[in-house]
């Protein structure tokens, strides 16, 4: 049984051209190569996003419940929020 599957993608110009970039320059050895890191990279992502949702979220949101009066104002969410999601980004540098 095979293990991987042929597929046919569309990409805009500057993905494409990407793409290419980094097979040309030696960093990985075909297209296919860097379509599967970006895959990957993405899934990670996911996970990441997903666990600290499941578990930060979650635990605020279930004391927000028990005692409302620990609400934060929106305008120190939104700045927790964004600066989670930088250290997101620089961790997946």
């Amino acid at each position: 049984m095979r293990s991987t599957q042929q597929m046919s993608i569309t990409l805009p110009v500057e993905m494409a051209k990407r793409v290419k970039q980094r097979v040309s320059s030696g960093d990985y050895a075909s297209e296919s190569e860097v379509i599967r890191e970006g895959l990957r990279a993405l899934q990670e992502r996911e996970t990441a996003v997903e666990h600290w949702l499941r578990t930060e979220v979650a635990a605020t949101y279930d004391a927000y419940k028990a005692d409302p009066a620990t609400a934060k104002p929106i305008d120190e969410v939104w700045k927790r929020l964004e600066a989670r999601m930088d250290e997101i980004d620089r961790e997946e540098g």
